[in-house]
């Protein structure tokens, strides 16, 4: 989806946002010369002191700090926050679709390599971290989900789980029979009780951020929020209308039990008794499947499962999994081979650590236990701040979701036509709901972030706190193929079978069947018009598998027109958006 989404035609192109942070380093580079100029005039003192000072100015001087700063620390985002992402390599910012792709590619061949093998190194997991880095400084609003920091966070804690080099899963285990070293350095446990404390303050956010809400149906008294829960959330499943017709007193338990989960059971992760965090691990990870079978929340409930196995041991998975389950899950050739020896007791945990690796992780711990104080202080403060960091690179946050529930669902609409009298077109979308035959598609974990972003700017108000839809309404007369490709289709495209859509302004490039390319004016059956009307969805109560309408399958929606969005009054033009933007 980058390619539409920030690519060199996308909607919100990548090279906005590093054109926009290289200009504000280039303006802090030029203020710091001249306070370097300035500062020769004052007096440092003298003896040790003039000295100190000397020490420290001639570092900060250095080339390798002026390097720093001006290619990366002083490039920064709106918020002041530097941009750590592999795209200021790029020569020709012009052209970074295939640094987009590429980057892809190598995250997916990283993870592939993982997931085969069944073990990590720093290198691989630093390698992805950085992957994910980058494509959240340039994101925009596509990668502005509270899921995309927590990601990044798990990576940057699993850093300081594995081996800097080995991938053998034996690492940090000795063969007691034999007293022969497999690996010098067991798993450092400061590192797993961070993680806890991760996954802790994610589901007590959380919770705190819907009682603290001004929604009063998360409270005591009222408790209806999963009355509208399953019929508003942003993309809903196959199965969401079945738990939405849940009787009443079933969804008020459902907010006492969400409650209990967020509220309560968070606290026996972080309990010494094996026996409680393990009992805390499995409520987080059964209350994590129920939302994945009940919407489509991207990759949000699976993330925040892996945290959650943290609380659980070998051990304890080893004799509660079915036997095909603990065969998937270990099912590579040397963790079979390590059930073996742990089952007969042949291994046992090396009781002695590398003072380098103890040093490390014991740094890492302080670091993040410093980072976490702002977290907990927003955590008790009364306007508790949702999806938020308070460090500049972005590596601890804290996290909340859904402190309000809306009670119906708003869907923005977008039509264009060729004529303004019409007929109107319909721009259908791969899972928002539109159609209202069609049924939602199963696709979590994977997280259609267009889709998403309709349904935040339905919620949000005014297409003001939106302005990347005007940019999307353009590539949408425009007909760019980049943009037109993240949704179900053209409407426009059928009248030109032949016709592949490129994303020119004032061009179109047409392939003929001989598969030549030649360049044609703007195609005349293209829209010229455009407009955002807004309806009200809810679930049709289908019990009879009652059919509506002239087609001859069940109707899933039922909407209501309740009147224009955008623009409030006429119509559009790519030549009045042109301006617009400009």
């Amino acid at each position: 989806q980058n390619k539409g989404l920030i690519g060199d035609r996308g909607i919100t192109p990548a090279k906005r946002i590093l054109d926009e942070a290289q200009k504000v380093g280039e303006a802090r580079s030029a203020r710091r010369k001249e306070w370097v100029k300035q500062r020769a005039k004052y007096d440092n003192g003298s003896g040790a002191k003039k000295k100190f000072h000397d020490l420290k100015n001639k570092l900060s001087d250095s080339k390798f700090a002026e390097l720093f700063r001006d290619k990366f620390w002083y490039r920064q985002d709106r918020a002041g926050r530097p941009l750590p992402t592999l795209l200021w390599l790029a020569r020709d910012r012009d052209n970074l679709n295939p640094w987009l792709d590429g980057l892809a590619n190598v995250g997916l061949f990283l993870s592939t390599v993982m997931l085969a093998s069944g073990s990590a190194n720093v290198f691989l997991l630093l390698g992805l971290y950085v992957i994910q880095r980058t494509f959240m400084s340039v994101g925009g609003p596509w990668y502005g989900y509270g899921w995309e920091p927590q990601l990044a966070e798990l990576t940057f804690h699993a850093l300081f789980l594995v081996p800097l080099f080995s991938m053998d899963p034996f690492f940090g285990w000795i063969r007691s029979n034999t007293s022969s070293s497999v690996g010098p350095f067991p798993v450092p446990k400061l590192v797993i009780w961070a993680v806890r404390w991760y996954l802790f303050k994610i589901m007590i956010g959380a919770g705190l951020i819907k009682i603290k809400s001004s929604d009063p149906k998360w409270k005591p008294g009222n408790m209806s929020a999963m009355y509208y829960f399953y019929e508003t959330q942003p993309v809903p499943n196959p199965f969401t209308k079945y738990f939405h017709f849940m009787p009443k007193w079933w969804h008020r338990f459902e907010v006492w039990s969400n409650h209990f989960v967020e509220l309560v059971a968070p606290f026996l992760l972080l309990m010494p008794s094996r026996q409680l965090r393990q009992t805390g691990g499995l409520i987080q990870i059964m209350f994590q499947v129920i939302l994945i079978s009940s919407g489509n929340l991207s990759f949000l409930n699976w993330l925040t499962i892996v945290p959650a196995i943290f609380c659980l041991d070998d051990a304890f998975l080893m004799n509660n999994l079915p036997p095909i389950v603990r065969s998937l899950a270990l099912g590579t050739p040397s963790s079979q081979s390590y059930v073996q020896c742990i089952s007969s007791g042949a291994v046992e945990m090396a009781r002695q650590s590398h003072f380098l690796r103890t040093t490390v992780s014991t740094l890492f711990y302080l670091l993040m236990a410093k980072l976490n104080i702002n977290v907990v202080r927003n955590l008790f403060a009364q306007r508790q701040l949702m999806n938020a960091s308070f460090d500049k690179l972005r590596l601890c946050s804290t996290y909340g979701a859904f402190g309000v529930v809306s009670e119906t669902r708003q869907e923005l609409i977008i039509e264009s036509a060729n004529n303004i009298d019409g007929p109107w077109k319909e721009y259908h979308f791969r899972v928002k709901p539109g159609d209202i035959h069609k049924r939602p598609p199963w696709i979590s974990p994977y997280h259609h972030r267009l889709d998403w972003q309709m349904w935040i700017a339905a919620q949000s108000g005014r297409i003001e706190r939106n302005p990347w839809l005007y940019k999307f309404l353009l590539k949408l007369l425009q007909r760019g193929k980049d943009v037109i490709d993240l949704l179900e289709g053209d409407p426009w495209e059928s009248s030109s079978s032949d016709a592949t859509i490129h994303s020119h302004v004032d061009e179109r490039e047409v392939s003929t069947k001989a598969g030549s390319l030649r360049t044609i004016p703007e195609l005349t059956h293209g829209p010229k018009y455009i407009r955002i009307e807004k309806y009200r969805y809810k679930f049709f109560d289908n019990k009879n598998n009652a059919k509506l309408g002239d087609r001859d399958e069940p109707q899933y929606w039922i909407r209501e027109r309740v009147g224009r969005y955008f623009p409030e009054q006429g119509v559009m033009t790519k030549e009045i958006l042109e301006e617009f933007l400009r």
